[in-house]
């Protein structure tokens, strides 16, 4: 069976567990154990349970909700998030249920830190909830963001800073300037993501491919130009 600190790599890649106290981040393996997850698998749904602190180290999670009248249900996908990502931070701090549902998109690890071992570990070391609501804050500065672009961008810039930030790990590397050519996404996910139909995502993309912009294959979006990609957002 693996153990969590041979997934440390993968964990150091990242921005916030590389800056992490030394002590903090050594006993986060320690308490962590190794989560397998099949394509569809629930991790959490809304209301749950807190059930701790989790990093992708292979494979993706979506975070995603739905609402709506019984008869007109409406799902959202908020982000498809992939290695070396942690989540599920909101939870440990005030004890309440999960607020959205996580759902494996293809065959999954996760590193998982237990709720009850990492509350315990914390009331033991106060000192490091500092590093912790640096996750927290993270994600606001990002949740920012999205709703930035989607009160002042039209449609199309918004993909394109979609697709551009999922190039660039959502800031999440450690590596300056690191970015990936291919992102693992469909058309009907990136429609969930923006809250556009699925049509308009497809004429986006095709009029971004014509612009030699990007390249978009069955289940994928292959980044041709991401500098281009970068100044068509504005």
């Amino acid at each position: 069976m693996t153990s969590p600190d041979s997934y440390q790599p993968i964990l150091e890649s990242g921005r916030w567990f590389a800056q992490l106290p030394p002590a903090f981040a050594q006993a986060l393996v320690a308490m962590a154990h190794i989560r397998h997850l099949q394509t569809g698998e629930v991790l959490f749904l809304r209301g749950n349970a807190p059930c701790g602190l989790y990093a992708v180290v292979r494979g993706a999670i979506s975070i995603s909700g739905t609402g709506g009248k019984a008869d007109e249900v409406r799902a959202a996908l908020l982000i498809r998030l992939e290695p070396p990502h942690w989540f599920g931070e909101i939870s440990v701090f005030d004890h309440s249920a999960r607020t959205h549902d996580a759902h494996a998109t293809e065959p999954t690890t996760l590193v998982h830190i237990p709720h009850e071992k990492l509350q315990a570990w914390l009331q033991a070391h106060p000192e490091h909830w500092h590093a912790l609501a640096l996750l927290l804050t993270d994600k606001l500065r990002a949740a920012f963001v999205a709703m930035e672009d989607l009160a002042l961008l039209p449609a199309p810039q918004r993909l394109a800073r979609r697709l551009v930030m999922m190039a660039e790990g959502y800031g999440q590397w450690t590596a300056q300037g690191r970015s990936r050519r291919v992102i693992d996404i469909s058309q009907e996910q990136l429609s969930l993501m923006l809250a556009i139909t699925r049509q308009t995502t497809n004429q986006i993309l095709k009029d971004l491919q014509a612009r030699q912009l990007v390249r978009v294959q069955r289940g994928e979006v292959e980044i041709l130009d991401l500098p281009a990609l970068r100044a068509f957002c504005h």
